[in-house]
């Protein structure tokens, strides 16, 4: 299975996996400078790997136009550039210990300086999106304001009039959707795909995108061990609300009142994480959970309905269905 996805065409598995080379030697490139300091603490994640979902996603959507254009390349280096930028600030936000299974910027150094590099990466990418044009900062532009307002609104927390659901999902789709999205439209648009290419891509990435965080959440419970990268009930142990636990809390249900007390602070003693991992998978909490995951999966590929028939698009196709396969 290559990048994740089963039954890749051979021909365009060859494409990307040699233009993927490109971006990773050019994001490498990119934080090279004269402050070693600054080399050492932005290459700590970029060398701590990661799926590489943005660029990946840069390099498929391309295949709908002329997929050898070499602002392609930077443009996915952007997206990558831009997302590492933000894990520096989130880690900061969120008192991270670790990243990616490495001790994160903030733990190693400190917080000073995890902001400073994130600011670092931003200035990197700024520097190669001024190659691009001005349509193309302007797309980071307004992808960079979404990103930020995403994580202002997830610190305030739920208004009146919008439920905690609905609330975490405009998060999910600013602070994850947004940068897929352009991610995708970056490919289309600088390929030369036609407009209507453009916007169905943009609207898959966003649609994607959220399904790759709601999957996440879903992940964090169903699973019954570490393989998928994350330890079970991580979420839990931090506090930190996701699609299965919000549903919890807006359920109207009295037998849920213990649950959802349990349910409104860290979890701190491994026992109560284990019983509560035990309740909420077999809660009606999941399978809304998985209902809405199936929903948005399947709003992401009606958007691929239109286009032109080929490896690109079954490979996207095939990205939809696997990301759902993870939580079953």
């Amino acid at each position: 299975m290559a990048f994740g996805i089963p039954y890749l065409d051979v021909k365009l598995e060859l494409s990307i996996r040699s233009d993927m080379k490109r971006v990773e030697d050019l994001l490498r490139k990119q934080i090279q400078g004269d402050y070693p300091l600054v080399i050492e603490t932005s290459r700590h994640l970029v060398e701590a790997g990661g799926k590489r979902v943005r660029p990946l996603l840069t390099l498929f959507a391309a295949q709908f136009g002329d997929s050898k254009r070499p602002e392609i390349i930077e443009a996915a280096v952007v997206c990558e550039l831009t997302h590492l930028a933000t894990l520096y600030h989130d880690d900061v936000m969120d008192e991270a210990p670790l990243r990616r299974g490495v001790e994160s910027a903030n733990a190693r150094w400190n917080n000073t300086v995890a902001i400073l590099t994130g600011d670092y990466l931003f200035a990197k990418a700024s520097d190669l999106l001024a190659d691009l044009g001005p349509e193309a900062v302007r797309l980071q532009a307004r992808t960079f304001e979404r990103l930020v307002i995403g994580q202002i609104t997830e610190t305030q927390g739920s208004t009146a009039g919008l439920s905690i659901l609905d609330h975490y999902l405009n998060v999910v789709a600013d602070k994850t959707g947004s940068l897929i999205a352009t991610s995708a439209r970056f490919g289309a648009l600088l390929s030369g795909a036609s407009p209507e290419i453009v916007e169905s891509l943009t609207r898959f990435g966003e649609k994607i995108g959220i399904v790759f965080q709601l999957a996440d959440d879903v992940i964090d419970i169903a699973s019954e061990s570490n393989e998928s990268g994350k330890t079970p009930g991580t979420d839990l142990r931090e506090g930190i609300p996701t699609l299965v636990t919000l549903f919890v809390l807006e359920s109207q249900d009295p037998a849920d009142l213990g649950l959802k007390e349990i349910l409104l602070a860290p979890i701190t003693d491994e026992a109560i994480v284990a019983e509560t991992l035990k309740k909420l998978r077999t809660h009606a909490a999941m399978e809304a959970s998985q209902n809405l995951l199936h929903q948005y999966a399947d709003e992401a590929q009606a958007e691929l309905a239109g286009l032109p028939d080929g490896a690109a698009k079954r490979a996207l196709i095939e990205l939809c269905e696997t990301i759902i396969t993870r939580t079953s």
